[in-house]
């Protein structure tokens, strides 16, 4: 059972990606264009351009996310995203209280562990990174996915 779990992980991996930056990707397009009932609590309108911190969360949230979801720059994407979360669940809904279920930064939570683990798998399957791997191994260029870890 273990052996056909570990087969299917890279699929997995890829399944949790695409799902994760395309919410992800939402968010900040929701946020951006008010598209898809717009940003929170504005009835369906956008946040001003340039305001801090909302406007640059919405861009980090449409450009991460998106490439998340092609699974291109997937660990630098996810990273980043991550970082804002943290960020967002930090400044925004710890003030509020000390558990997330109590400041309603669950959701911060989420996407910021989530975006964390991306930057330790990688893209799994179906991520444009594999393709530039394999072109790169392809042309003789050292992978940094089949480097060992040095202790």
């Amino acid at each position: 059972m273990s052996a056909r779990l570990n087969s299917a992980q890279p699929y997995v991996i890829g399944l949790f990606r695409v799902v994760l930056g395309l919410l992800f990707a939402v968010h900040g397009a929701a946020s951006l264009f008010g598209v898809l009932g717009g940003a929170a609590g504005t009835n369906g309108g956008t946040i001003a351009a340039g305001t801090w911190p909302g406007w640059y969360a919405a861009v980090i949230q449409l450009v991460a996310g998106g490439l998340v979801l092609l699974g291109l720059g997937t660990r630098g994407a996810a990273l980043v995203a991550s970082g804002s979360m943290a960020y967002a669940y930090f400044d925004v809904h710890q003030q509020a209280a000390l558990w997330p279920i109590q400041n309603g930064g669950e959701l911060s939570v989420l996407f910021c562990w989530g975006f964390f683990l991306l930057v330790f798998t990688g893209s799994g399957a179906f991520g444009l990174d594999r393709l530039f791997g394999r072109r790169a191994a392809a042309e003789g260029e050292p992978s940094a996915e089949r480097q060992p870890l040095a202790a």
